[in-house]
């Protein structure tokens, strides 16, 4: 029995499949872990589903694509040029897609472990008990009767600053950015979202040079970062490798931290 933590797939549907046999993946004894934005950007978002909504063992962390893919189902956003839901929009399963994707988590925490996987990452003001409120604070909205009102005030960049008496919207709207998009970082409390490359903008650092005290044993999986083409510490797992970009999709192992690759088959 293994556990398995993949990045960003986005579609790629056919690259999860070839990274699976690489790992000798069996759904009946292992896990996989998905540290978010499985769909869009990618060709093939509806087999990606099935793939993963059929698998008996499977965690998932909400990405900002995800999210997204929802406020457009629900005619909150609008198809960008760089969107490819099309597939997912037009299918019968619509519905089924949505809820599924509803369900699922924002924060994944295995104590036996040490390690939380999100998929932009944690930064250094909150604890793992912290955290685990405010992730659960946004699954709540979204499973909620009232879940399209979230995902309207989920778009925009301000707060930047996280402080505790935020107003509800934009304590909601800045969570749910750290957790989905972070990448840069100014000690202490404030973020940067427009960013993505990784030359830093000034003064910023990525968010991961920074960490709460209580996290220091915790080995944290992300995904969201592709331009950093991985990150491999023993604390630290970048997992985005820019798969729908042309480059590779990349697994862990947990129990033994081994890395598992293979090319991108777009």
């Amino acid at each position: 029995m293994s556990t398995y933590a993949v990045g960003d797939i986005h579609g790629c549907f056919t690259s999860l499949r070839a990274l699976l046999a690489e790992m000798k993946f069996n759904p009946k004894r292992d896990t996989l872990w998905c540290c978010g934005d499985l769909i869009n950007r990618g060709p093939k978002n509806v087999e990606t589903l099935e793939l993963l909504m059929a698998l008996p063992n499977l965690k998932v962390t909400l990405g900002n694509h995800d999210l997204h893919f929802l406020a457009i189902s629900e005619g909150i956003a609008t198809v960008g040029g760089s969107d490819t839901i099309s597939d997912l929009l037009d299918h019968p399963r619509l519905p089924e897609f949505k809820n599924w994707l509803r369900a699922q988590s924002l924060l994944v925490v295995d104590p036996s472990k040490n390690i939380v996987m999100t998929h932009a990452g944690l930064p250094e003001i909150w604890n793992i008990k912290q955290a685990t409120q405010i992730a659960e604070e946004i699954e709540a909205h979204l499973r909620g009767a009232n879940w399209q009102v979230f995902l309207k005030n989920m778009y925009g960049n301000d707060p930047t600053t996280w402080r505790d008496d935020l107003e509800t919207t934009e304590h909601l709207r800045l969570a749910t950015n750290i957790l989905t998009r972070m990448r840069y970082y100014r000690h202490s409390a404030t973020f940067e979202f427009h960013h993505k490359g990784s030359t830093a903008p000034a003064g910023f650092e990525p968010w991961f040079n920074y960490r709460h005290p209580e996290l220091r044993e915790i080995t944290i999986l992300f995904g969201h970062w592709a331009a950093l083409g991985g990150v491999r510490r023993s604390d630290l797992a970048g997992l985005d490798t820019g798969c729908v970009y042309g480059r590779s999709l990349t697994a862990l192992r947990l129990e033994d931290k081994t890395y598992f690759s293979v090319p991108s088959q777009l």
